[in-house]
């Protein structure tokens, strides 16, 4: 059955049309931002954009951020991601965690910072006499508030904090425009998404369900967005401007997408109904549908793939095994990685 928004999701984040080189990256980061890092990646690893390119676009994230053309902060509910600087002010007013009050630790690290930064967490042990245990837990939260920034340039782990206000005097931080800068959000992962329910939404963002609700209520009012029932994804919302998206087969393909992916996100509380119990390491989106989880034990070292657990029919499940053992083996494979079971059966030697 044709599916026109799965078919256009695919698309617009070109899953299956990857970028061929840098030329639109900046393009597909605006779309898809906050854009995290790998996960499983160790901490200062770039954030990317697997599989939506063919070059090395970890590389070219390592550029842009030198550059301080793309930002580290913590958005979506507290979790590390990348915004273009240019919309720093509009994802840092949606997603900040303002502190009401602060306790004795985060004064005296914001303190610190403010007065003597930039400081690494090892100057501020110097400066302050606290503990790296005490001081860490302070910084990120101070992050959350946008009180302090983490001026993450490179891979280096003995990077600086700075005062936030005085490092981004542009980025004006008001609670009242936080439901306007929400609506430009929302509006930027629709773009992506194409079509989303309101769990979705939520999953994504990780705004309470009374915040967004209001913010979603105001943008169907103004004509921003339209609800819509489709068959097989459920009750949600598009953008006016794709309502009419034109009728389109979904073409056979296979995804494996990290746990920090934007399409991961969007989809945790079903992926959870669906794989909860299990030790994932990665998802796969399969025509457009998240169909199967890479399952095994995460170790900084090498470790094996303990299963490719795929929900398809039986025979569709057996037609598709080496497509999805190829996806799945161009990332895990020797020497570190072996794949030991397709579906539950032995698969060690093929």
């Amino acid at each position: 059955m044709p599916n026109p928004i799965l078919t256009e999701r695919l698309r617009r984040q070109h899953l299956t049309d990857p970028l061929p080189t840098a030329d639109s990256y900046l393009e597909l980061f605006r779309r898809l931002q906050p854009v995290s890092p790998v996960a499983f990646t160790r901490p200062g690893d770039p954030p990317r954009l697997i599989p939506r390119a063919h070059f090395n676009d970890g590389a070219e994230a390592d550029r842009l951020r030198a550059q301080r053309r793309i930002v580290k902060g913590r958005f979506l509910g507290g979790s590390i991601g990348y915004v273009l600087a240019e919309d720093l002010a509009l994802y840092a007013n949606t997603f900040q965690r303002p502190l009401p009050y602060f306790n004795e630790i985060q004064e005296t690290v914001l303190e610190a910072v403010q007065i003597t930064g930039p400081l690494t967490p090892r100057q501020i042990k110097e400066e302050t006499g606290l503990l790296n245990k005490q001081i860490m837990p302070a910084l990120h939260r101070l992050q959350q508030a946008f009180l302090v920034y983490e001026d993450q340039t490179d891979d280096d782990w003995e990077r600086g904090w700075y005062d936030f206000a005085t490092e981004w005097p542009g980025v004006k931080l008001n609670e009242e425009q936080r439901q306007t800068t929400t609506i430009q959000v929302l509006l930027r992962f629709l773009e992506g998404h194409v079509f989303a329910t309101f769990e979705q939404l939520k999953d994504w963002s990780q705004l309470s369900a009374r915040f967004l609700a209001r913010v979603v209520r105001e943008m169907e009012q103004v004509s921003l967005i339209m609800p819509q029932t489709v068959e097989g994804l459920g009750e949600g919302w598009l953008r006016v401007e794709d309502v009419r998206l034109p009728e389109a087969e979904i073409t056979p393909s296979v995804f494996m997408l990290h746990k920090a992916d934007f399409l991961v996100r969007s989809h945790a509380s079903e992926l959870k109904r669906r794989f909860g119990g299990l030790e994932v390491l990665q998802y796969l989106l399969i025509d457009g549908k998240f169909q199967g989880a890479v399952v095994g034990h995460w170790r900084i070292g090498p470790h094996d793939v303990d299963d490719i657990v795929v929900m398809l029919p039986a025979g569709e499940r057996a037609k598709r095994r080496e497509e999805i053992i190829n996806v799945v083996a161009q990332w895990y494979h020797p020497p570190h990685h072996q794949i030991l079971k397709y579906s539950g059966a032995e698969i060690t030697g093929d």
